[in-house]
């Protein structure tokens, strides 16, 4: 089974975090929510309140298969400044695994380099901080190992474009369908 993990930062969007959990889980992946703290309740940007499965001190990176980071503000702010997530995904892009982040998360890969030369999407202001994309506005995005998204709205089709790369994309199609997406 293939294994993701999902950070929470205080202020992470919810949607796009919660809905990325969801789809999936619902294609089969085992898709962990890590906070990037001690605390194991993490508060969104809206003030949803989620428990988490395990802290980031506490999981092995090498039992993950891809790391996602979710946007919102302060979230992703707060995701950029965790040394050990930061540490994490220079490694994953070292060795040529699979990351992503949607919406202002996006920023985080471009401070860290992860971007240049790949097609990149972020939520509409944070075009400047894709350090090396090349920006092209669409909803969701892939560039081989890497999967961006736009915003909200997105969450959905960037979920599903994680889960086609993890598990195939009939898998993905069967959760969207299922989910009267498609």
């Amino acid at each position: 089974m293939k294994t993701a993990y999902i950070f929470f930062a205080e202020g992470f969007e919810e949607i796009e975090a919660l809905t990325t959990v969801d789809v999936l889980r619902r294609a089969g992946v085992k898709a962990m929510m890590i906070s990037v703290t001690a605390d194991e309740i993490v508060r969104g940007a809206h003030g949803v309140s989620v428990l988490v499965d395990k802290t980031i001190d506490n999981v092995e990176f090498s039992e993950a298969d891809m790391l996602i980071l979710p946007g919102g503000m302060p979230g992703a702010a707060n995701l950029a400044a965790c040394p050990t997530l930061t540490k994490q995904l220079k490694a994953f892009a070292a060795a040529g695994k699979p990351y992503g982040a949607i919406c202002a998360a996006p920023f985080v890969l471009g401070q860290l380099g992860l971007l240049k030369g790949k097609h990149a999407t972020c939520y509409p202001g944070f075009e400047d901080q894709l350090e090396g994309a090349v920006v092209t506005g669409a909803m969701a995005e892939q560039d081989g190992n890497v999967i961006t998204g736009k915003g909200p709205a997105a969450a959905a089709e960037f979920a599903l474009k994680i889960a086609a790369l993890l598990v195939g994309q009939a898998k993905a199609d069967e959760v969207a369908t299922g989910m009267l997406l498609k």
